[in-house]
């Protein structure tokens, strides 16, 4: 797909974030002033997080996809695990306020009001979050996005949190177990953080510049090692930075080859890399065959 595709894609999926976002906000406060369910208002809470996360990303995804320019020769791309790391910092902060509220409903815990409002609430929230999750996985599965994966990671535990809040209302008012609430929310509450990890590692990870997968640097070795006159290589760095890829590697070529030659070689496996890592910037080295390189080359086996 290309790049501009993405572009429009990834663009799309946080509008209908932002959209979904708002209109379940709505939605659950006025279903949580009528029933006052801790279980709901931590439902309510992770929306609004939604919210300020998904604005987050629309404007990081806008950043990120921007060109290179003079002051960013490698683009923009790190808007993206900035962003996702903004997220999990906002999941993290509202997973604290609701263990609080639900700690403070354990010694307190209140009756519910006009349940049936909060369940149909509920109903509608699984139904546009889970349309909603479809759409991001479809992205995700074409552009690769970190962002909206950040963003699709906590709309996906939405429905379990929108189901388990219908599981706490029922318990409280057909059973009248009132601390089902409170530690439905606390239960909650733990889902959230743990997002909140996942999200946090992979943008570090990114941050960092942490090699690709070791399935993905496999296959980058095997497509340079398909090519008849290469004789060897090293030095494989991969790095990701939001939609792009950086892969370096130093291709080891009969030192008796013409230069032209050495150069149409790496251009030939260049080419084949870009095609399987179509948002790649490929750099590669030639070297003699044999020639002992400085100690902190890698040997790649």
């Amino acid at each position: 797909m290309a790049r501009a595709d993405n572009t429009k894609l990834m663009r799309q999926a946080t509008y209908a974030s932002v959209a979904t976002a708002t209109v379940l906000i709505a939605t659950k406060l006025g279903a949580f002033l009528y029933t006052d369910s801790v279980a709901l208002l931590s439902s309510l809470i992770d929306s609004v997080v939604d919210a300020i996360a998904s604005g987050v990303s629309l404007v990081a995804v806008r950043h990120a996809t921007t060109p290179a320019d003079r002051e960013h020769r490698f683009g923009h791309g790190k808007a993206e695990p900035l962003a996702a790391l903004a997220q999990a910092m906002f999941v993290t902060g509202s997973a604290l306020f609701l263990i609080f509220e639900a700690i403070r409903r354990l010694v307190d815990p209140p009756d519910l009001r006009h349940s049936e409002v909060g369940i149909a609430v509920m109903v509608l929230a699984i139904v546009l979050t889970f349309a909603l999750t479809r759409y991001q996985a479809y992205v995700v599965r074409k552009t690769g996005s970190l962002v909206v994966k950040a963003d699709a990671l906590h709309y996906v535990g939405d429905l379990l949190i929108n189901a388990s809040v219908i599981v706490a209302i029922l318990l409280v008012s057909q059973l009248g177990w009132r601390l089902a609430d409170p530690i439905f929310g606390i239960a909650i509450a733990g889902v959230l953080f743990v997002s909140a990890v996942r999200i946090g590692r992979r943008s570090l990870d990114m941050l960092m510049d942490r090699e690709l997968p070791e399935d993905e640097r496999r296959r980058i070795l095997d497509i340079a090692r398909e090519h008849p006159e290469v004789m060897a290589l090293h030095d494989l760095r991969t790095r990701a930075s939001g939609p792009d890829l950086f892969i370096q590697l130093h291709l080891e070529l009969d030192g008796s080859l013409p230069l032209l030659r050495a150069h149409e070689i790496a251009d030939d496996v260049e080419a084949k890399i870009c095609a399987a890592f179509p948002d790649a910037e490929v750099i590669i080295h030639q070297d003699p065959h044999g020639l002992e390189e400085p100690p902190q080359a890698v040997a790649e086996r």
